[in-house]
């Protein structure tokens, strides 16, 4: 009896423990699925892996163009309480096909590797919103043959989040970007708009798009769910298409998984 006893005091001790701990862990902030990247940073010493894979198509004068990203994975980690380190690497396969007949030539492989950090630059109070900066570069020699690159690209971009109540919040982007091989800059934008349906379920509906130097903008628009399936354990799914011409249809879904202490 006494042994079962101590049994059962140390599940109930170990229990508690547990329980204390998991109250004071934060919820995760994610940058997928949706185009609008989060103000906030990783917390301190923490590593966050987010994958997932995503289907786009568009048509148009009978060719059609399937772009299946197999592996979509962005690793970030905070290296100080304001800053965090970010690594991206695609991979993709594009297929081209003209009235049902696919091209025998497909393009795969690894895209250029992202690197890049955030910044935080200022917690949300009263009417100001939290901001932070988001800068890349997309590095030429670390792509497959197929999406090689000489130069290398860059972006940056402001992220701003406003609390509307306690179940809802807006987030924006304001950037530019210069693509591999490309002195064209493109000015970046998004708006994401997101509502808490219970404590781990969530919903968000979103615009975005670019507005190049030379060329017609793209707009586009999406719409997804999360589900925290834990404190660092999230999943997500998306479906969206394009105002203007260039997207058919996108579906995306992913896992994000923060590695705690």
């Amino acid at each position: 009896m006494k042994r079962v006893y101590l049994l059962f005091t140390i599940i109930f001790i170990s229990t508690t423990v547990f329980s204390q701990e998991e109250n004071t862990q934060v919820d995760m902030v994610t940058d997928r699925p949706d185009a609008t990247e989060s103000s906030s940073v990783v917390p301190l010493h923490k590593l966050q892996i987010e994958t997932g894979a995503f289907y786009e198509s568009f048509e148009e004068n009978n060719f059609k163009t399937e772009v299946l990203g197999y592996n979509t994975t962005l690793v970030r980690f905070g290296l100080l309480e304001n800053l965090e380190l970010r690594l991206g690497w695609n991979f993709e396969e594009h297929q081209k096909s003209f009235l049902g007949q696919k091209d025998p030539n497909v393009l795969s492989g690894l895209s250029p590797l992202l690197f890049g950090v955030k910044v935080s630059i200022s917690e949300e109070k009263g009417l100001l919103p939290e901001i932070g900066l988001l800068v890349h570069a997309y590095l030429p020699l670390t792509s497959s043959t197929d999406f090689n690159a000489e130069n290398t690209g860059v972006d940056f971009r402001f992220s701003l989040a406003h609390t509307l109540n306690e179940k809802s919040s807006i987030g924006y982007n304001l950037g530019a970007a210069w693509a591999n091989d490309s002195s064209e800059a493109s000015f970046i934008y998004t708006l994401a708009y997101g509502y808490s349906l219970t404590e781990k379920l969530g919903a968000y509906a979103e615009i975005y798009g670019d507005l190049p130097e030379n060329n017609s903008a793209n707009h586009y628009w999406d719409m997804g769910v999360t589900y925290l399936i834990y404190y660092n354990l999230q999943l997500d799914a998306t479906v969206g298409t394009s105002f203007t011409e260039g997207q058919d249809l996108l579906v995306s879904t992913g896992v994000s998984y923060r590695f705690p202490n």
